[in-house]
């Protein structure tokens, strides 16, 4: 199986596509105004205690005040965890790391169990022990990493200074490797350690890496062939941070100058925008439809035109055997978290049944977030869970229609400004103008000339050429035209 990793910069967001045989199946979107948090440290200040949750709001420095429980502050393990009252005050600094984004109306949530990660490791500061990754499954390779560790932490003199976590990506590594992640995470520690000593609250401390540079740290594996990156700058920087940390990586980083976007070079353009769609069509004609709701997300399986050759009970297995492959893709694609309930069409056979959970099992193998499969309900629901962290895909991309009270979605006019500045560029590369005038709905063209005059501006010094706007009052949100002048 060929992998890729496409990098798609520009001043306004950085895009990152994990292809597999040609076909999409990660997306991860970074705009400049709106970074995500995840990872970042702190030194914040408790701005309330509650009791009666177990848990107190943290002022971080941003709009909403951010949500701690208990559990992760309390040094016990086990289900005793401490009362908060015993743990924090009204008014205390607090040295805290985010474990979510802010995430539609619910503030960023913080854990004290502070955790670094580099190449091949996690560094927790406040913690003794060392672990391995689920997912490296080899008796004999677990215990000579944990005897690495333990080598290299004699080497260094290190004694009751924090635990580490060996990440999947240790597996195979060289001793002389994992010590020089060892060193890095010490140096980092030591400088965060000094600058929360010496800030106020609140004050970020540390944040985490820009996307290109994280893509490269936590996704990158033995069977990624090549990392497609469309920016001659972010080229050079992810070149620097390889030479560092992944020496072993240089060879598969290429600098794409391709004329055509590197997103449209191999459809992934059009693959997002199906992946925003309720309806996901199958090869065998079934398709399935995907809706996100504040508790839990549902996908239901349908068969469609699909006719079996010999009876139902054969065309329901195919059309759910083929469901469960693509259900563990888009869940990926759409970066979905939280409760999934999928709803497969009815079998009667049990053992068709199990090879569904299998398949599906299976096929989520290859998800970088963590997925549990809980089993199927009374109902025939299978229920899930996926580790959220980041906003999903729609969140990132879409807000909530006005005309509809919140029913449906409408791209954001900040995605559609983008989406003309693309358009433009594939116009200024295919024909000879004058111009151009933009035709579109009244917020588009109030946020090209107020928020983006700034990338308007670098838009027409790069093509040389000069961009106008007009309202079209019939338009939608999304829609608009590019006219050559």
């Amino acid at each position: 199986m060929s992998e890729e990793i496409l990098i798609n910069i520009t001043p306004m967001e950085s895009r990152v596509a994990v292809v597999e045989n040609g076909v999409l199946q990660e997306v991860h979107v970074e705009r400049t105004q709106r970074r995500g948090i995840v990872g970042n440290i702190y030194k914040g200040k408790v701005v309330r205690v509650l009791p009666g949750m177990q848990a107190a709001f943290v002022d971080i420095g941003l709009e909403r005040a951010a949500f701690i429980h208990a559990s992760e502050i309390s040094q016990r393990e086990g289900s005793a965890v401490e009362n908060i009252t015993a743990l924090v005050h009204e008014g205390q600094a607090l040295v805290v790391q985010v474990t979510k984004d802010p995430i539609g109306t619910k503030g960023a949530r913080l854990t004290t169990q502070l955790s670094i990660p580099s190449r091949y490791l996690v560094y927790m500061p406040r913690s003794s022990h060392v672990g391995i990754s689920l997912k490296i499954e080899d008796e004999a390779e677990r215990e000579r990493l944990k005897q690495v560790v333990s080598d290299c932490m004699d080497s260094e003199n290190i004694k009751d200074a924090g635990g580490f976590i060996l990440r999947t990506a240790a597996e195979g590594a060289r001793a002389e490797e994992i010590l020089q992640d060892i060193r890095y995470l010490r140096r980092l520690w030591e400088q965060i350690g000094s600058q929360i000593k010496t800030c106020g609250a609140p004050t970020v401390i540390y944040e985490d890496l820009g996307l290109a540079l994280r893509t490269l740290r936590d996704l990158v594996n033995p069977k990624i062939e090549k990392i497609r990156i469309d920016s001659r700058e972010t080229f050079q920087k992810t070149t620097q941070f390889v030479a560092e940390l992944m020496p072993e990586i240089a060879d598969r980083l290429e600098h794409y100058p391709g004329e055509r976007p590197i997103f449209d070079l191999y459809g992934v353009e059009d693959e997002i925008q199906r992946a925003l769609e309720r309806k996901v069509p199958l090869k065998s004609g079934g398709y399935l439809v995907v809706d996100p709701a504040e508790a839990m997300t549902t996908i239901d399986v349908n068969t469609g035109a699909f006719v079996g050759h010999r009876n139902l009970e054969e065309t329901i297995f195919k059309t759910n055997l083929e469901a469960a492959t693509a259900i563990a893709r888009q869940l990926r694609l759409r970066n979905i978290g939280g409760i999934i309930i999928i709803d497969f069409i009815d079998m009667e056979d049990e053992e068709h049944q199990r090879q569904v959970l299998r398949t599906l099992e299976k096929q989520l193998e290859r998800d970088h977030a963590k997925t549990n499969i809980i089993g199927i309900t009374e109902l025939g629901l299978v229920q899930m869970t996926r580790k959220r962290t980041r906003e999903s895909l729609e969140q990132v991309l879409c807000e909530p229609c006005v005309a509809c009270q919140g029913r449906g979605k409408l791209k954001t006019p900040e995605t559609i400004c983008y989406e003309i500045f693309r358009e433009i560029l594939r116009e200024a590369r295919a024909y000879q103008a004058e111009g151009y005038r933009v035709l579109a709905n009244q917020k588009v063209v109030d946020r090209l000339l107020d928020e983006e005059s700034g990338n308007v501006a670098e838009l027409e010094t790069f093509i040389g050429r000069t961009i106008r706007f007009q309202v079209e009052s019939m338009y939608s949100q999304e829609q608009y035209d590019v006219v050559l002048l």
